[in-house]
């Protein structure tokens, strides 16, 4: 478990419960350190969407609290927060909306009041930073799936976030672009929290996981353990590819 004095992000006690009454999370407790890369494993409704979606303040707490740097996330709080945790989601199209990938890449910087040059070059890095500097002027909707994946985390990268936070990025990716954007986010010094089925990436990038169920964490370690636990694996529906063997590290 992380040391919560120095921690990136800092959950406890963390409920939510939907306006239908479906409680998705029933007191989540999770400690990151600055730098960590943490894989969010868990079967289908064990509430892995719904705890990223409060780390900068999409959904709010019903009980409990998450701390970003040491800073609660609050209502006066919240841009803040926005600034310092990017969210990438599964779909790129929640992401990219506008005619061109370079637009698209500055809308959220420029929200957050950058401009002129200093706007350009964030973008310009952002962009370098996934490869994508030769497709700045094209429509987002030219792209391949894994260059729309790359496109969305640029809008995220733009913004200089402490904190990723990223839901399925390996799904519907043929294998060339499931490699690209593994070596791209491999990269990347952000503290990192990589929601994911995918067993073999997360043990491809991550160094910890946790296991999700019924709205509460069961399991937290190495995920070389994690991944190796049977037992573990089969009780909470995650599986390994057939023939894969769990990396030592």
């Amino acid at each position: 478990m992380a040391d919560g004095r120095h921690a990136a992000i800092r959950i406890e006690g963390l409920h939510h419960v939907y306006p239908d009454g479906h409680a998705a999370l029933n007191g989540v407790d999770l400690t990151v350190r600055a730098g960590e890369r943490v894989a969010v494993l868990g079967p289908n409704g064990a509430g892995k969407t719904t705890l990223m979606l409060h780390l900068n303040g999409v959904l709010t707490a019903t009980s409990g609290s998450v701390h970003i740097s040491g800073i609660p996330l609050e209502r006066k709080t919240i841009q803040e927060i926005r600034r310092r945790v990017g969210l990438v989601f599964q779909d790129p199209d929640d992401q990219l909306f506008m005619p061109t990938v370079a637009q698209d890449v500055a809308f959220g910087p420029a929200n957050f009041g950058l401009q002129g040059e200093e706007l350009a070059a964030r973008v310009a890095h952002a962009l370098r930073v996934v490869s994508l500097t030769e497709h700045a002027d094209r429509s987002p909707t030219h792209l391949s799936a894994g260059q729309r994946r790359r496109a969305a985390l640029a809008t995220v990268l733009a913004c200089a976030p402490d904190i990723l936070v990223l839901d399925e990025p390996s799904a519907n990716l043929d294998p060339v672009s499931r490699r690209e954007l593994a070596e791209t986010l491999a990269g990347l010094d952000s503290t990192m929290l990589i929601v994911t089925h995918d067993l073999p990436y997360a043990a491809q990038l991550c160094d910890r996981a946790v296991v999700m169920d019924g709205g509460v964490i069961l399991a937290d370690g190495p995920i070389a353990d994690i991944l190796s636990d049977a037992d573990l694996l089969a009780a909470h529906r995650l599986e390994l590819p057939w023939g894969f063997s769990v990396p030592v590290r």
